[in-house]
């Protein structure tokens, strides 16, 4: 008997980054990478970028309070890692769907990729 969680839900985007891919510098060699999600990216720019309250974020992602904070939370560990340790840091996959209009979700740009497959 196998346990089949619910299925995850897409989480709204409002801004690609610009840059996908931090090096530190004078760390000689390839340094270690690990990898952001797209919707831990967007927590954190939400979160401490914008400053705006969880609650607030959350909307914008559409997901719970809850499922916010836990993103946020992994992000910044991965964050704090990459910098403590002077690991690149590349943004790539996840669950999510592009918004730029806050009004009409289904004119969406969608990109689906198995977040498992970045670890």
């Amino acid at each position: 008997m196998s346990l089949i969680g619910r299925p995850k839900k897409y989480r709204i985007i409002r801004h690609d980054p610009k840059v996908s891919f931090f090096s530190p510098r004078g760390r000689p060699g390839r340094p270690d990478e690990v990898a952001l999600t797209m919707d831990e990216f967007e927590a954190i720019r939400l979160a401490d970028n914008l400053d705006l309250s969880q609650k607030e974020a959350a909307k914008s992602m559409r997901v719970s309070q809850q499922t916010f904070s836990r993103i946020l939370k992994k992000g910044r560990k991965i964050m704090a890692d990459a910098i403590a340790h002077g690991k690149s840091i590349k943004i790539r996959g996840g669950f999510y769907v592009i918004n730029t209009q806050q009004e009409n979700p289904q004119t969406n740009h969608q990109r689906e990729l198995n977040p498992g497959k970045f670890k």
